[in-house]
């Protein structure tokens, strides 16, 4: 059971959040997405903290952000100057990070102190959401060794968390196929992206969690759709965290780049 680390009233539960990033550029640039991500950001109660499970963090063993100012980091390259020079400073918070570690004992959570920090996974998503860098960030890692039921299972170790008036938020691309990419703006998609990204929205709706979690490499089109787990994964958290309560809704719906979902959904009691 998770801790109480927190004084005072309880505060609402916490809604969880899949958001699909897609590129590094959309941290700098004004678009549908970015405006939309802006309005979650103003929708929901004010999280005491956000825990994010970013595609960018893989490791061996599952590991959290334990650093009071975690650093932001540049995870690509080739990107204009502007997009390097963005900082988003926001707190960490050690306290969740040890309340996290002390208490989820299967499987252990190892606390990083230095090596990590907020990947554009998180800070490219948050800069939008809440552009004030105010509330305290934590990041736990993909243990990409793992299969998706392993991710599942820990996604329902961390719910508790939604009640302490922490937001669990996912950041990846249900589609997402690098080797296939188109650079244009307003690329086509392809047809096998819209297909897979069609059958995920019906699962999703249908609350067949068991199809997503084992039933997304059953046809071609999901297995162009992912041809590694990463970004994959961190749906999977977010569908542990959820409960029967939640209600889904679909934030943003849209595939940039011919082979990127991006994607993006709420669930919430609020």
């Amino acid at each position: 059971m998770i801790k109480k680390i927190f004084s005072g009233p309880s505060s609402e539960k916490m809604p969880v959040l899949f958001i699909g990033h897609g590129s590094p550029m959309n941290a700098i640039e004004s678009n549908p997405y970015t405006v939309q991500l802006g309005e979650l950001g103003k929708r929901f109660p004010k999280p005491r903290a956000i825990l994010v499970i970013s595609a960018h963090w893989l490791t061996e063993g599952t590991w959290v952000t334990e650093m009071a100012k975690p650093k932001t980091i540049h995870d690509f390259y080739g990107f204009p100057q502007a997009l390097f020079d963005v900082q988003y400073l926001a707190p960490g918070s050690p306290a969740i990070a040890k309340m996290i570690q002390e208490t989820i004992l299967n499987p252990k959570i190892h606390g990083d102190l230095e090596l990590w920090g907020l990947d554009h996974g998180s800070w490219a998503v948050l800069r939008h959401m809440y552009p004030h860098a105010d509330i305290p960030v934590i990041q736990l890692s993909l243990s990409i060794e793992q299969p998706p039921a392993y991710h599942l299972r820990l996604g329902r170790e961390l719910a508790e968390l939604r009640d302490k008036g922490i937001m669990i938020l996912g950041s990846g691309n249900l589609v997402h196929n690098l080797s296939q990419i188109r650079w244009e703006p307003h690329a086509k998609p392809y047809d096998w992206a819209v297909e897979f990204d069609e059958w995920l929205k019906t699962q999703l709706n249908q609350r067949d969690f068991k199809s997503v979690l084992n039933g997304f490499h059953s046809t071609r089109a999901g297995q162009l759709s992912v041809p590694t787990l990463d970004h994959y994964l961190p749906l999977h958290y977010i569908l542990g965290a959820s409960d029967e309560k939640d209600q889904l809704n679909f934030e943003y719906e849209d595939l940039q780049n011919g082979s990127i979902s991006m994607r993006s959904f709420s669930l919430s009691s609020i």
